[in-house]
């Protein structure tokens, strides 16, 4: 388990990961299989979380499990914005954006 420092650390990161995917703390917790009030805990730092809730709001946030307990893993910023643009879209219209995307590539 982690320390209390860890904990605020980690649940300060998934309160930022849910903001920047437009989630609010129910949509988070249901997807993740929590309740609210125990993903309001973790977020704060009063509670700590096993390995599968973790693995459950990672998998969620589309984060690596390192990312929300050491705030590293490779994660580009900028992939956390261009995730959240697109959430805002259908899945046909991400499609059609993702299809402009590799056009502007090719002739990159």
């Amino acid at each position: 388990m982690l320390n209390s420092d860890l904990y605020l650390e980690a649940g300060a990161r998934i309160h930022q990961l849910r903001t920047i995917k437009g989630y609010t703390r129910e949509q988070l917790a249901a997807k993740a299989e929590l309740s609210t009030k125990f993903l309001y805990e973790i977020e704060t730092g009063k509670k700590g979380f096993t390995a599968d809730v973790l693995y459950r709001i990672a998998k969620v946030l589309d984060v690596k499990c390192d990312y929300i307990l050491a705030g590293s893993s490779g994660e580009d910023p900028c992939n956390l914005y261009i995730n959240k643009m697109l959430n805002k879209y259908s899945d046909f219209q991400k499609r059609n954006v993702l299809k402009i995307l590799e056009l502007i590539n090719e002739i990159s």
